[in-house]
């Protein structure tokens, strides 16, 4: 009996060195406060805002920090709703990434099985920043109550960020220079699958190209006029031609903003084109981009009308730090991810029969490639339930098809993030299936385990200097010998 008294003790000695007891701590926290992130993630659900309008949203943060006791810098990087909330004080200083703008015409009706929006033509959380904000949000409640139970030395803070879909709000605070002081930036995302993200991102520009001509009867007399339209169209057929002529990896997409009117017998004095130059690196987005322009310059030079390009974002490729997404996956193991009652899988399936089954084909496929060791039987009973079952393999190959204003944050200080699968499996970002679920029970688990992921390898830095001195190692590896400067021109402001 005494000898089980002294090893009880011995492995509760071995847990607190570890960390693990105090990690076992900030979940039990985080699970006592968890209606308070989920009221909040819903609350802004409710009311879905873009780019950097908003203010309704932002208020919800607010809200929970300052009744949490962060002291919260508002109207950061000249833009009046995003914030960086502080606690603590001394180093190591944590950083985490939160977000909270919606999506325009994504309304849709919470818990419906099928897309019918709330009201046509409005905007909608369809990328689940409602969620990622008050994920973050806990993360880094969870990172305040071990500073303030431990009374060790570190800061905790926040960065509220607007206009992640467009509008590149972390590179105007990167641009501020408020990253610079962090040793290591932390973030997440909702997704259909559980895993570190490992993964590069397209640096990306968004420009906008106005054409300005002379307007006339288009069969009256169509030679005083001087198409607008004529120098877009060009632009776009000039474009089509660059394409041969880049990388593979180079993405290019465009939409018209203004055609100049619907009225085909007047020569258009005004045309608008937006472009996305997407490529792996950011001095290969950039010479493309600038490609771009000179085709938008001769494209007005043949119609004899005139262009103006403005800028409206760009950002970097993310660079992900190996060091703390491995620590970050690892944290993974110590969470209850997959914790879903019957009633929750049968909400969840209600999505999942919506999914084609050629989508639940091509995750099956992939699966066996990721999971060797698992039998067929075993990797079919994960496609067979409507939510992810398992953590993806940690890995680090590849380049995501998208591209994230986290990147920046990733040039500046080493950056790790997760992905958690509290989506419906195989359903799409940006997708009604994605809004509709975003009140529901199974989004609000995945708010809360990413609050704990990001709150326990938050708790990893506070206690691990070598890890800190390590990931700065890796981070400057990583670079090359390469600087950040901010692509987004200082005399370029967030239209806010």
């Amino acid at each position: 009996m005494i000898y089980v008294k002294i090893s009880i003790k011995n492995i509760k000695i071995k847990l607190e060195k570890s960390g693990l007891l105090k990690k076992e701590r900030i979940m039990e926290i985080l699970n006592e406060k968890k209606e308070i992130f989920f009221q909040a993630s819903d609350s802004i659900w409710d009311t879905p805002e873009l780019r950097f309008a908003v203010d309704q949203s932002v208020q919800q943060h607010y809200s929970v920090l300052e009744k949490e006791g962060f002291t919260i810098e508002k109207g950061i990087g000249g833009m009046r709703n995003a914030y960086v909330a502080t606690y603590g004080s001394g180093s190591p200083i944590v950083g985490i990434l939160g977000e909270y703008d919606a999506l325009s015409n994504l309304s849709q009706q919470a818990d419906l099985k099928k897309q019918e929006p709330i009201t046509k033509g409005a905007n909608g959380h369809g990328c689940g920043h409602n969620l990622l904000g008050m994920g973050a949000v806990a993360g880094a409640v969870g990172a305040k109550e071990f500073l303030k139970e431990t009374g060790g030395p570190g800061t905790i803070k926040l960065f509220g960020c607007p206009a992640e879909e467009g509008g590149c709000g972390k590179s105007y605070i990167a641009r501020a220079g408020l990253f610079d002081e962090l040793d290591l930036a932390l973030s997440w995302h909702p997704m259909d699958q559980t895993g570190a993200w490992g993964a590069s991102s397209l640096a990306v520009y968004h420009v906008n190209y106005h054409f300005k001509g002379i307007s006339s009867h288009a069969a009256g007399a169509p030679e005083l006029g001087r198409s607008a339209l004529d120098a877009a169209e060009l632009m776009n057929i000039g474009v089509q031609f660059l394409r041969e002529h880049i990388i593979d990896d180079a993405r290019i997409h465009y939409a018209f903003t203004d055609t100049g009117g619907t009225s085909p017998n007047v020569v258009q004095s005004s045309a608008s084109l937006f472009y996305y130059v997407r490529a792996p690196k950011m001095e290969q987005a950039t010479e493309i981009y600038e490609r771009v322009t000179k085709i938008a310059e001769g494209a007005a030079l043949m119609t004899g009308t005139t262009m103006e390009v403005s800028l409206d974002s760009a950002y970097y490729e993310y660079i992900p730090n190996k060091l703390w997404t491995a620590q970050m996956h690892e944290n993974l193991s110590l969470i209850d991810l997959f914790d879903y009652s019957a009633e929750e899988l049968a909400y969840e399936q209600g999505y999942y029969d919506t999914i084609a089954d050629s989508v639940k084909q091509d995750i099956y496929h992939k699966l066996l490639d990721i999971f060797p060791d698992k039998s067929v039987e075993e990797l079919k009973e994960y496609v067979s339930l409507p939510i992810c079952q398992f953590i993806l393999p940690l890995s680090f190959d590849g380049t995501g098809g998208g591209s994230t204003d986290v990147g920046d944050v990733s040039w500046i200080c080493p950056t790790a993030q997760v992905w958690i699968g509290c989506e419906p499996l195989g359903s799409a970002p940006h997708s009604w299936q994605w809004v509709a679920n975003g009140k529901s029970s199974v989004a609000h688990k995945g708010l809360l385990n990413a609050g704990k992921a990001i709150a326990l390898t938050a708790i990893d830095a506070f206690t691990s200097p070598e890890r800190i001195k390590k990931g700065k190692e890796e981070h400057l590896r990583n670079l090359k010998g390469k600087t950040y400067k901010c692509a987004i021109p200082n005399t370029v402001m967030p239209d806010c």
